[in-house]
């Protein structure tokens, strides 16, 4: 089937954050939004077609998640990423910040040290702080304008901090890596030596470009299931982010329990019937669209690299191994990064996301959400050459 990767719908007026806050978020609505990582691109039919049937019924009920729906994440999960789960592991939420939140109060206490690299997504520091826990970074490295982990600074920072949890980003937002098996390896064998508890946010590991290959961090070793829970959901695959539904893989059976309780305690495992119902057809009846979306994203991100590499030699950037997410350097334009963000606004009159909301380590960056028709995408890249030739 050929699906419509390059129609432009108009998401204006309507309910989207992406396209309808722009006037609070960046003070005018005279620009091209390119920041918020949602897709530009009409949802798979067949969860259209499974949301209407629930509207046909005519009753929105009270719901729960149906055999159906654990079965066809099982089926997912092991048949891409090798993952074996039972459904007494899998919890379900909100969404995977939710997730970190519930998670931190579940296992952590007030004033207990949570380890995250820098830079890396903006809620990872918020849930940490908001929740009274001590935020520690670890700066990230860049070798060959690749995102490099610094295991020495890791594993001092353990020690000096008493680190209790660490929260990874896998592949990488905002730079796009795939972390490699080795790398994996090495990061959970220093928090196995330490004690430390990890939580491995996975949500875009189908969005993954050829030849890199994604390795879920706790199929790498039946040990490692004793202290890494897993965040994933079908939301950024399949552009269904607003129907607020996400899992948590818990294998360790005391962990289960005790987040499980949490969950129970503060009402939070009582999700969206829409939710339920285009999680599963997502997995279940949409991975033909998902082949077509790569191979539109790979086109697209190859537009973004030729423009930079002919256009803007000198502007370094981060070629993504996965997400649709793509950082680039605006340094030489040598403005603050309050500056930045408001130059582009003014003279390419294209939103983008400041890299320093993701921490120091962003500062001077700025993040391009390229999941959009081509003419979208072209359009942007000629807003971004303004912006640095003026």
């Amino acid at each position: 089937m050929n699906y419509l990767f390059n129609e432009i719908i108009d998401r204006k007026d309507g309910l989207g954050l992406k396209w309808n806050h722009l006037e609070q978020a960046f003070g005018s609505e005279e620009i091209l939004p390119m920041w918020v990582a949602d897709m530009d691109y009409a949802n798979p039919q067949p969860i259209i077609d499974s949301l209407k049937k629930v509207l046909d019924g005519r009753i929105l009920g009270y719901t729960a998640p149906p055999e159906s729906l654990y079965n066809a994440i099982i089926h997912w999960q092991k048949e891409r990423h090798q993952m074996e789960l039972s459904k007494d592991s899998i919890l379900f939420s909100p969404g995977v910040v939710p997730s970190i939140a519930l998670i931190i109060q579940a296992l952590t206490n007030e004033q207990d040290a949570i380890l995250i690299h820098d830079p890396v997504y903006t809620p990872f520091s918020n849930m940490i702080t908001l929740n009274k826990r001590r935020l520690v970074r670890s700066p990230l490295l860049i070798e060959n304008n690749q995102f490099k982990m610094n295991f020495k600074d890791i594993e001092k920072k353990f020690i000096e901090e008493k680190v209790k949890l660490f929260i990874l980003c896998n592949p990488q937002n905002p730079g796009g890596r795939v972390w490699s098996k080795k790398e994996l390896t090495t990061l959970a064998e220093l928090c196995k030596k330490h004690g430390v508890l990890i939580i491995s946010d996975e949500i875009h590991g189908d969005l993954i470009f050829s030849p890199h290959q994604f390795t879920s961090l706790v199929t790498l070793d039946p040990s490692y299931q004793d202290f890494v829970l897993t965040l994933s959901a079908a939301t950024k695959t399949f552009n269904i982010a607003g129907v607020k539904l996400s899992m948590i893989y818990i294998q360790n059976p005391k962990l289960y329990e005790q987040v499980s309780y949490y969950q129970e305690c503060i009402e939070h495992s009582g999700l969206n019937t829409f939710g339920y119902v285009a999680t599963e057809t997502a997995f279940s009846k949409c991975e033909p669209w998902l082949k077509e979306l790569m191979i539109n994203l790979s086109d697209n991100l190859e537009t973004i690299t030729t423009c930079f590499d002919t256009e803007l030699p000198n502007v370094s950037y981060m070629k993504p191994e996965g997400t649709y997410l793509f950082w680039f350097d605006c340094s030489s334009l040598r403005l603050t990064d309050e500056e930045l963000m408001e130059h582009f606004v003014r003279v390419g009159k294209i939103a983008l996301n400041s890299g320093a909301a993701y921490g120091p380590g962003g500062s001077q960056y700025l993040r391009l959400n390229f999941a959009a028709p081509k003419e979208l995408v072209e359009e942007g890249l000629k807003r971004i050459k303004l912006a640095f030739e003026n």
